[in-house]
């Protein structure tokens, strides 16, 4: 869109203002992309990250459309694209990709294929291990760039493993058909370059952001615990640590409630353990829900997780004003900033313990760092700068790409 020229008259400023505001804010036809994201799970922080991108990149006059696991997140998922329909130029598609590596990839990959030779997009974004293998797999179809965003994927996957070192030597193989990488956080650049090797594209960090919404305060619910956590019930999240340390505070003569919030293959073993441990009054299981509803339910957040990316369920809760206990991993440093300090070493019940106890005794210290954890929230995680940032991205990379078929 060119500069709008507003007359000469007393609404020239507004005029003016609102001429700027269009001419950031949507693209003309020309400039218009073409955008495919592909993911796998329709359900968590990964697809949050991509509704987001999708409604902004939509609001923006970019064409955009998905392709997405058809197993998994059942009508909530349905409900979801339904709702996002309207910012889709290029609807969506569903197509059954397993979880881990299995036969059926193949018929995938041909799916995906017809898919984007039947759309020639400008860009094929793919999000987690499996999305971003497929968006790097397909043949490129026209002059498409092929973006990688990890949201942790294979580079948290069993750490130390054989089957953690088998999915990296795939990133590694599929790392020269990356026109760019994009980053959610500085973790997750630093650990792919620590674990695969040196990215041979473009690379930026375009961290994760919430909307002005977010930073509503959450009224918590007549009947609360003391404390919220909330996460796919897996052993990565360390839900299980959780539990120990509620037990090991009640053994010791503190009684501390909790809600755990979540589904997963992990939840009939966790529930065992609850009830092994005496729990049962004390930790109730009451599956998934959105996550400000979640927030309702407890007074405090607690994320023990072994591994992260940049979770947003910490980004959602640290805007909302929530006090928050949580584990040194991945980017959480990058989202608590000074306040890092008070992050705890994972998979050390002890220093949970500890941690949770001084939350809910020092009711005033644990209100100040959510405090300032929220301020910092407000001024380096913006919902815009995310989608702005991506989108500058993708015109860097396709210009590089133009660039390399002339040289």
């Amino acid at each position: 869109m060119g500069e709008m020229r507003p007359h000469r008259s007393a609404l020239a400023p507004a005029a003016a203002s609102f001429a700027a505001t269009m001419h950031v804010a949507t693209a003309s036809r020309a400039d218009s992309l073409k955008i495919v994201h592909i993911l796998r799970a329709p359900l968590g922080g990964l697809f949050r990250h991509v509704i987001d991108l999708v409604q902004g990149q939509a609001r923006r006059g970019h064409r955009v459309g998905l392709i997405l696991d058809s197993t998994t997140g059942g009508p909530r998922a349905e409900s979801i694209l339904a709702g996002l329909l309207p910012h889709l130029a290029l609807g969506y598609e569903r197509i059954a990709i397993p979880r881990q590596l299995d036969p059926r990839d193949l018929v995938a990959l041909r799916r995906v294929s017809r898919r984007v030779a039947a759309l020639q997009p400008d860009v094929l974004h793919g999000h987690g291990a499996k999305g971003a293998a497929l968006a790097r797999l397909v043949p490129n179809y026209g002059a498409a760039i092929r973006a990688y965003t990890p949201h942790g994927g294979s580079l948290v996957y069993c750490p130390g493993s054989l089957a953690g070192g088998f999915y990296r030597s795939i990133e590694r193989a599929l790392n020269w058909r990356t026109d760019l990488f994009l980053f959610e956080s500085a973790y997750a650049a630093d650990l792919f370059r620590a674990t695969v090797g040196a990215p041979r594209a473009m690379v930026r960090v375009v961290r994760n952001g919430v909307g002005q919404a977010e930073f509503e305060p959450v009224a918590t619910r007549p009947d609360a615990t003391d404390i919220v956590c909330v996460g796919e019930l897996r052993t990565v999240k360390a839900i299980d640590v959780l539990i120990e340390a509620l037990a090991i505070l009640k053994r010791s003569g503190r009684r501390v409630t909790a809600t755990i919030v979540g589904e997963g293959p992990d939840e009939q073993k966790l529930k065992a353990q609850s009830e092994r441990l005496g729990l049962s009054g004390d930790v109730r299981f009451v599956g998934f829900r959105p996550a400000r509803e979640a927030f309702a339910m407890g007074r405090m957040l607690v994320i023990p997780s072994r591994a992260e990316s940049l979770p947003y369920i910490v980004l959602e809760a640290a805007a909302a004003g929530m006090p928050i206990v949580a584990t040194d991993v991945g980017g959480v440093p990058e989202i608590f900033g000074p306040n890092s300090v008070h992050l705890i070493p994972p998979d050390d019940v002890a220093a949970l313990v500890a941690a949770m106890g001084a939350a809910l005794t020092d009711r005033g210290e644990t209100e100040r760092v959510a405090q300032q954890v929220r301020a910092r929230v407000r001024s380096e995680f913006s919902l815009a700068a995310m989608v702005e940032g991506g989108l500058a991205a993708y015109r860097e990379a396709l210009a590089l790409r133009k660039l390399a078929r002339f040289a």
